[in-house]
């Protein structure tokens, strides 16, 4: 697999080609994912729920980050690697700069942080200093108890044109990628068409530059039992991981994943 940069991502944009991405934790996964032809690998804080059994991401520290950040470094064969910053680790600009650090140093080449405009400041601060933004916006799960839990953003035009805005207004700033999640398909498409850089959607249906999924929900792996609407199993009539992987991929490749029952509408 030939090594995939943010220029090849911005070009695979312009080009309308598809982007698949999924979360990754782990040295072993890394390396089969990225050898299924999965172009990005997002550690996500979502580990405090997958890996470690919480209710929520809040219980994440930047060290648990750092550590997974490199773990899924050594695995990795040429997929673009990005890491979350945790809950709290980047109330300022001075302490984004610092807690991104540790997770380049670690192996990440994008960092992603969740807010709106607010971030702006903070966006600009690590751009300036070599490190790449995705900026999460929509459902932001370390904001789960401001929501009042995992509600669907942006369905009255209001919040909707706020989001949109709020995305031009971070690509100014010097983001390089939007992350949007839990949004009616509708607007994942405008945001798509709004800003120049790649946009990739988690339950935000088919009309972003691309997908991402939590690997273990892909594979039918839940502790819960609670599937979200926009999960499909890609294990269902496959005979190995590495099969649903290529699946996956393949399907976010030609457009046929989300499918119109993994959407939310207005």
């Amino acid at each position: 697999m030939t090594n995939i940069t943010l220029t090849r991502l911005q070009t695979m944009k312009q080009r309308g080609d598809k982007i698949a991405m999924l979360t990754c934790y782990d040295a072993t996964f890394a390396h089969t994912a990225s050898i299924a032809g999965v172009d990005m690998l997002l550690i996500g804080d979502t580990l405090g729920m997958i890996l470690q059994g919480h209710d929520s991401t809040l219980p994440v520290t930047l060290g648990d980050m750092v550590y997974h950040t490199a773990c899924v470094k050594r695995g990795n064969t040429g997929s673009f690697i990005i890491a979350d910053l945790s809950f709290l680790t980047y109330s300022s600009p001075e302490q984004a700069l610092m807690s991104s650090g540790l997770l380049m140093q670690a192996g990440a080449q994008m960092v992603k942080l969740e807010g709106g405009a607010w971030l702006c400041e903070s966006v600009r601060q690590l751009t300036r200093n070599g490190v790449p933004v995705c900026a999460h916006i929509g459902l932001t799960p370390q904001s789960v108890n401001v929501f009042g839990g995992f509600k669907v953003q942006g369905r009255d035009p209001e919040h909707a044109k706020e989001l949109v805005e709020s995305a031009k207004i971070l690509e100014e700033a010097g983001a390089a990628m939007i992350l949007v999640e839990a949004v009616p398909a509708s607007l994942g498409k405008s945001l798509s068409e709004a800003v120049s850089v790649p946009v990739i959607g988690i339950g935000a249906g088919a009309g972003t530059d691309g997908q991402v999924l939590v690997l273990h929900d892909m594979l039918g792996l839940t502790l819960t039992g609670r599937v979200p609407k926009f999960v499909r199993n890609f294990m269902t009539g496959q005979d190995s991981i590495q099969a649903a992987l290529q699946s996956y991929v393949a399907a976010v490749k030609d457009g046929t994943f989300p499918a119109e029952e993994h959407c939310y509408l207005e």
